[in-house]
């Protein structure tokens, strides 16, 4: 059986996606009789980070097309554009294709757009995983003018895809009743994100601490949905003297968070890093940090991020609410959290960590990305054997 992935996102880029995507990938390729054929973009996520990697690869079964696409920045029309583009060079590798199913990983919409145009147009079944929900999100992030322009097209964009797959997973639980109210007839999963393998390997760190002054980790995408420009310029201020913050990544809105703390004197940027670089940078802090921002949609979420930090064994202050902030509370140890944006709350959390390191075992074990991606290959590979049903 030949199966065509569709990801925006894949190694050796850094981001969520790629991560998923490439160990998916890789457990699909031990399947027997699987002959997989993935279709995504050079690495492109941050403008600051780049990467070596091949147009085209050959893995005995398995077929890699890395697209080019032309300069861009996070704003919507840049990605629009980007969009575009790989939505015509895919369309032109698959024209003379033939496949037994479309794999389409997908959390902004527009690749499940594209797996379920070409799904329709060869009559293939559609397996879709989703990592977010887009027409939720968009009264949140944009202005009531844009989003009353903007939300019918992702609506009807969001059936189109949804009413052509035949099995849907979907990476968050708190995802379950938006869903299952809109698709009822669609078959769900629940393979969620997991810790990659580099993670697994406990810290060997110096458990004794050598300074007072608490050293505070966040790293990841600096955009819009972060939030870190809502809450680090007043939580720096306050942890003035008692903590020094370390900002690893990069985004749309790193400019603005910029801004706002000039005349900062404990808060750090540093560019996106690679994992082995990013690993050693984890060691030496003493708290994980993440921020969702204050949006009524990101009560669903699960943030892929919440799995590497647990796995590192770091206490974790975490500014989430609703499910990520529920998930936290029953699966992690040692994790606080705090309403998005409220700074004093940060505070009060804050106190409330231990800051030694936990042995949390039992959450790797249960989390461990290899173990959900095999089960999830298995799943895919039935979902053809039983053409799409």
């Amino acid at each position: 059986m030949k199966i065509l992935v569709l990801s925006f996102y894949f190694e050796p880029d850094l981001c969520a996606g790629s991560f998923r995507t490439t160990a998916l990938v890789e457990k699909l390729s031990q399947q027997p009789g699987v002959e997989i054929e993935v279709i995504t973009t050079l690495p492109n996520r941050y403008a600051s980070f780049s990467a070596e990697a091949l147009v085209h690869e050959q893995r005995e079964n398995t077929t890699i097309h890395r697209i080019e696409l032309p300069s861009h920045q996070s704003g919507m029309v840049d990605q629009a554009k980007t969009f575009f583009s790989y939505h015509q060079q895919v369309m032109k590798i698959v024209n003379s294709q033939s496949y037994d199913m479309v794999y389409a990983t997908s959390s902004r919409l527009f690749t499940a757009l594209l797996g379920a145009r070409i799904a329709r147009k060869k009559k293939l079944p559609l397996y879709l995983d989703i990592r977010d929900i887009f027409v939720d999100t968009i009264g949140d992030v944009f202005s009531k003018k844009i989003t009353w322009l903007l939300k019918p097209i992702f609506s009807f964009i969001e059936s189109y895809a949804f009413s052509t797959a035949s099995r849907i997973n979907l990476v968050s639980e708190g995802f379950k009743g938006y869903f299952e109210s809109r698709y009822p007839d669609i078959e769900y999963r629940w393979f969620t994100n997991g810790i990659d393998e580099e993670f697994l390997t406990p810290l060997k760190v110096n458990v004794n601490r050598k300074s007072e002054i608490i050293k505070i980790l966040y790293a990841g995408n600096i955009g819009e949905g972060q939030g870190l420009h809502e809450i680090l310029p007043k939580l720096s201020t306050a942890l003035q003297g008692k903590a020094e913050i370390t900002i690893i990544g990069d985004g749309g809105r790193k400019a603005l968070l910029e801004g706002r703390l000039l005349g900062s004197t404990n808060v750090m940027f540093l560019p996106p890093v690679g994992r082995n670089e990013l690993i050693e940078l984890y060691k030496n802090a003493d708290i994980l940090f993440l921020h969702l921002n204050d949006y009524p949609a990101f009560e669903k979420v699960l943030p892929s991020k919440i799995f590497e930090y647990s796995a590192l064994g770091k206490p974790i202050l975490a500014g989430v609410s609703g499910y990520a902030a529920k998930f936290l509370s029953e699966e992690v140890g040692n994790s606080a959290t705090f309403y998005p944006g409220d700074s004093k709350g940060a505070l009060n959390a804050l106190s409330t960590l231990d800051l030694n390191d936990l042995d949390r075992t039992s959450f790797k074990s249960k989390f461990s990305r290899s173990e959900i991606m095999k089960n999830m290959a298995v799943d895919i590979v039935e979902f053809v054997s039983n053409d799409g049903r």
